[in-house]
């Protein structure tokens, strides 16, 4: 059949408004033979280059288009023609986004002038509720907006008036002198999915269905029908129109064509010769002594490669970018594949030397692979923002925007909408969201839903399940992207529609990365990276105690003491190398050089986990296993992770060059690895993989070790450029922790909240590496933390305390709590009091420092609940007393003498400890534990150091807080506790098994009692966990709580 089009579809990015996925839909209709199909959501194009891809790959022709209701009443959909048009609707769209607030819009008849709507075809829907002469003015007014080009859409859902829907309809075009055409208003792909549709538009009205009555649809007819239906349903003269229309738009999004921002060239220079300039003054300064001729030869090559894509434009917007925050001093690093660009690294993008890691620029940039290249670069996290308004700023809101990111239901998200949605009570409710926190992938609904004490079998909770799994990846609102800008030549809103973000001054596109990336068109990516907030903070405070600037290019490389802490898994608050799993490592892989560390960030990953990759490249690391390349050609790729694959750009090059793969083949399974978590679509990979392996002679275990790497990658998995530049700030964080530890943990601490770790356990590490530790103090204290003289840290030649027992270079300082750590406190009455002390000097009453510091009533009592009176007052008890016996400032009279304070008690240590967690979130009393040790079921239990002291394979008990659960996806169901005590860290592990047992307490307790067996395996120790009891009682109240991660 190829009589018919549908011109009026809305999928699922028109939110909660249509179950139509447009993967479904284009191959539906491809099926019943559609001549084409439109994408019309509503006052979007977010559903576009999805459509656009599935249509292409069925060979269906796509027509673009949108639905607005008018803010006057007439519901119409726009359809775009050619490019001018197209240009024109999504100008359309954003002029009517932008005027409101986000995920709403405004557009009036006034709106639809001929200059606003170019050449667009308009089909209008007749509303039959509305009075004839009104609905008559109505169309005068369209059909003045679109000569020739206005159409009366009729739609027939079999809901009994048809009929005279048709004859209203046709009144009404003969005397407005409009033709009709047919379309279908379609929200379904199949009338099977009515269900997910009643549940979607419920949510969206925030009623359950049994309430929603005349809001939802009568039947399941909005779906693409067959052409005998069709007949069935439309005249003939309807259905023919549907083709001419058709006809009239030829516009595809093939047609796009990204232009650069031009005004970064000065006058006189060209792309090239202005970014080879640049290039060539960087590389001056990365070698002083001469640019070395293999490096000469690359940047040659990587610039006449960059010159013939023509990416030179998109080299000088990073650049740009890059420049301004250097220029501020924000500190900034480029990774991903651009890493392996020398380019990059001379125009200061990244800090990786390519030569370091021997990475491919062909990785990053190539004519075979055809698509633009991906320079993510990370900015401190508390400075971002500076840099993105530098962007706004120098090109404008109508020519800068952020990409979107598709907000899609997830289990928890998916339990608690469709719940409210279906009416079930809502505790039940909160208690499968709870319960599904963490949930491992491939276990079933129902399992869930008995281990919440229902039974999953009961119809309504079947039904429920059935539409939870339906919604599951079902589009529920955009949001903005991390940080990916897009910057135009021209105006943005000609491109792709701009709508305002929630935040506050930020402005999003409507298509996502993906789409991007689908379409060639180029983005930037600003992100955020906490720990280079941290490492900046860290360096300033030690400019003044070594005397001059201290930059990251100052820290010393291949420092064997460095490494040597890492070795010994001592690396608590360093980055990405603090996670449970990446310190129970480190003493296996025992990194020595910048290149192990490349590996050890990659290889705590999904791909090789999943691969089975881990344990064969420790094995042959610690000379246990030999190494064998079955070919050399398999040798080159893999003989710098010995015979194992670890990276993407392996894994890639193995399908080559073991599995015969063609260099478009293994372009499009590095593709296929990274949506198929999202899209699926790897199955038809492995079939060729294995069979090119068996050919050439590999062994057929290996090759299914590679295809599950294959997976993994899909998971989660690091390309080597993209390790190395993370491996940069390993050294870069480790150096500091190891040799200037007061500034590491002060850097850190100002840079919260970030990493791993609370600031009551950054601060425990400090102290168990031997730092004097002050607390706040309103006589001493800055609003960060800050660093000062001290003669209990260890000094030069001096060694800290066990079992590290590092030799120290140089002084090690103190380091003071600051203001900023007091819950409550504003930032501006921090200042005021760091003011007011270095203007006038300490103060020297409670009073004193109230009038000085112009602190209101909630203040004092914050900075009492922190402690940061006592100087002033002796002990908290007397804080909150004298606090609350300060007179109202009276400035028109004279000061009377304070009355002698009431003597209070000083409070208990418990009483103390629980304030201090309370008001500051960390204590520098004596840890809760080390309270405990005097009751009798704690006396004899050994604490964390005294673990290394045990033999393998010995049953214990033990006892600590519950800092961190963590239940990795590769984990296959187990989960990891990490216990603290007053000596240090406890790795316990939760079997399955185990863990249905024991959950209440695993998952719900603040301190837990542990029976089980200890594990060492050389300096890696933990418990495997067999009996586990909730001692949370025994804290008394302390408001400790764990940080789980999934």
């Amino acid at each position: 059949m190829a009589g018919y089009a549908e011109l009026h579809c809305l999928t699922y990015f028109s939110f909660l408004r249509s179950a139509a996925d447009p993967e479904r839909l284009a191959e539906r209709a491809k099926t019943l033979g559609y001549a084409a199909l439109a994408v019309t959501d509503e006052c979007s194009l977010a559903g576009a280059v999805r459509m656009h891809q599935a249509c292409k790959a069925e060979g269906l022709k796509l027509l673009l288009g949108s639905e607005f209701t008018l803010e006057e009443g007439p519901k119409i959909v726009l359809l775009a023609p050619d490019r001018p048009s197209y240009g024109a609707l999504c100008t359309l769209i954003t002029l009517a986004r932008r005027r409101c607030p986000k995920g709403q819009y405004r557009l009036t008849l006034q709106d639809l002038s001929p200059a606003r709507t170019g050449r667009c075809l308009a089909l209008w829907f007749p509303d039959r509720t509305t009075p004839l002469p009104t609905q008559g003015t109505w169309g005068e007014a369209l059909k003045a907006a679109f000569p020739e080009r206005l159409w009366l859409a009729l739609a027939a859902f079999d809901e009994g008036d048809d009929l005279s829907r048709y004859r209203d309809a046709l009144t009404l075009g003969q005397r407005l002198q409009v033709p009709l055409t047919a379309a279908g208003d379609v929200r379904l792909v199949t009338p099977e999915d009515k269900p997910l549709q009643d549940v979607l538009t419920a949510i969206r009205l925030g009623r359950p269905v049994s309430e929603l009555g005349s809001a939802l649809h009568s039947n399941g007819e909005r779906h693409l029908q067959p052409w005998a239906e069709l007949q069935r349903r439309y005249p003939p003269e309807l259905l023919a129109e549907t083709l001419k229309i058709a006809e009239r738009c030829t516009f595809s999004l093939d047609q796009l064509r990204y232009e650069y921002p031009e005004e970064l060239v000065p006058p006189g220079e060209t792309p090239s010769s202005h970014l080879r300039s640049l290039t060539l003054a960087g590389a001056g300064q990365r070698w002083p002594s001469g640019v070395p001729e293999a490096v000469q030869s690359q940047l040659d090559h990587e610039l006449t490669l960059i010159e013939a894509l023509g990416y030179e434009y998109f080299f000088l917007t990073v650049y740009d970018i890059v420049a301004f925050a250097r220029s501020e001093g924000i500190l900034c690093q480029g990774r991903g594949s651009a890493a392996n660009s020398a380019v990059c690294y001379c125009l200061g993008i990244t800090e990786v030397d390519p030569a370091q890691s021997q990475l491919l620029f062909e990785r990053f940039i190539s004519k075979e692979r055809n698509e633009p290249p991906d320079i993510d670069v990370d900015f401190e996290h508390q400075r971002r923002e500076e840099v993105i308004q530098y962007i706004y700023r120098k090109y404008g809101r109508h020519r800068a925007a952020l990409a979107a990111t598709v907000i899609a239901y997830r289990l928890r998200s998916a339990l608690r909408d469709v719940g409210k949605a279906l009416g079930f009570e809502g505790p039940f409710i909160e208690k499968l969201a709870r319960q599904a926190r963490g949930w491992e992938r491939g276990r079933s609904l129902s399992e869930l839903f008995a281990e919440s004490g229902a039974d999953p079998t009961a119809p309504a909770l079947a039904h429920y399940q059935a539409l939870v799994q339906q919604i599951l990846g079902v589009p529920r609102h955009l949001s903005q992207h991390v940080g990916g800008f897009v910057i135009s030549r021209g105006p943005m809103a000609e491109l792709v529609p701009i709508e305002n973000a929630s935040m506050a001054e930020r402005t999003v596109i409507q298509w996502d990365k993906d789409d991007l990336e689908a379409l060639g068109l180029l983005k930037v990516d600003v992100l955020g990276l906490g720990m280079l907030s941290a490492l900046r903070r860290s360096l300033a405070l030690l400019e003044p105690l070594r005397e001059g600037p201290y930059r990251l290019a100052d820290i010393p490389r291949e420092d064997p003491d460095t490494y040597a802490m890492l070795q010994a898994g001592d690396a608590i608050g360093v980055f990405q190398v603090e996670s449970r799993a990446q310190l129970a490592m480190l003493p296996r892989l025992r990194p020595a050089c910048f290149y192990d560390l490349v590996v050890e960030v990659a290889i705590v990953r999904p791909g090789p986990i999943q691969g089975d990759m881990v344990h064969p490249y420790l094995r042959r690391r610690q000379g246990l296993e030999p190494v064998h390349y079955p070919n050399e050609a398999v040798r080159e790729v893999l003989e710098r992770t010995l015979g194992v694959p670890i990276f993407q750009e392996q894994v890639i090059k193995l399908a080559m060059v073991a599995a015969g793969f063609s260099g478009g083949e293994a372009d499009a399974l590095r593709r296929a690895m990274a949506a198929w978590k999202r899209q699926g679509g790897l199955s038809h990979f492995r079939d060729k993989l294995l069979r090119g392996m068996r050919e050439r002679g590999h062994d057929e275990a290996f090759a299914e070790r590679l295809f599950a790497q294959i997976q993994g990658f899909g998971e989660y998995g690091f390309p080597e450029s993209h390790a190395a530049s993370f491996a940069h700030l390993v050294y870069c964080s480790a150096w500091l922790k190891r040799h200037e530890p007061a500034a590491f943990y002060a850097g850190l601490l100002n840079s919260l909240p970030m990493g791993f770790y609370s600031a009551d356990q950054l601060l425990q590490d400090a102290r168990r590496h031997g730092l004097e530790v002050r607390p706040v103090d309103v006589q001493q204290s800055g609003w960060d933390h800050q660093l000062e003289g001290s003669a209990e840290s260890p000094g030069p030649g001096q060694r800290g305390p066990g079992p590290w027992h590092y030799r120290y270079t140089a002084t090690q300082s103190a380091l003071r709590l600051g203001l900023r750590q007091i819950k409550g406190l504003a930032r501006a009455v921090g200042e005021r009091i760091v003011a007011a002390r270095t203007e006038g000097g300490p103060f020297k009453s409670l009073e004193a420092l109230r009038t000085r510091a112009q602190l209101d009533t909630g203040s004092l009592r914050c900075l009492a609940e922190g402690d940061a009176l006592r100087p002033l007052t002796g002990h908290r008890h007397q804080s909150h007393w004298q606090r609350a016996a300060l007179k109202p400032p009276a400035p028109l009279l004279p000061e009377t003498p304070e009355e002698a304070p009431l003597a209070l008690r000083p409070p208990r240590l418990a009483e103390s400890l629980r304030a201090d967690y309370e008001s500051l979130g960390l204590t520098l009393r004596p840890h809760p534990m080390a309270l405990l040790r005097g009751r009798k079921k704690f006396q004899s239990l050994p604490r964390a150091d005294a673990l290394r002291t045990l033999h393998s394979g010995r049953f214990l008990r033990l006892a600590g807080l519950v800092t961190g659960r963590q239940r990795p996806g590769t984990a296959s169901g187990v989960l990891f506790l990490t216990l603290e005590d007053e000596t240090g860290f406890i790795n316990v592990i939760v079997w399955p098994r185990v863990l249905e047992r024991y959950r209440a307490a695993v998952l719900g307790a603040s301190l837990l009692y542990v029976k089980g067996v200890l594990q060492r395996e050389g300096e890696v120790i933990h418990v495997v966990g067999g009996a586990f009891f909730d001692e949370s009682a025994e804290l008394a109240h302390l408001p400790l709580k764990a940080r789980d991660f999934h």
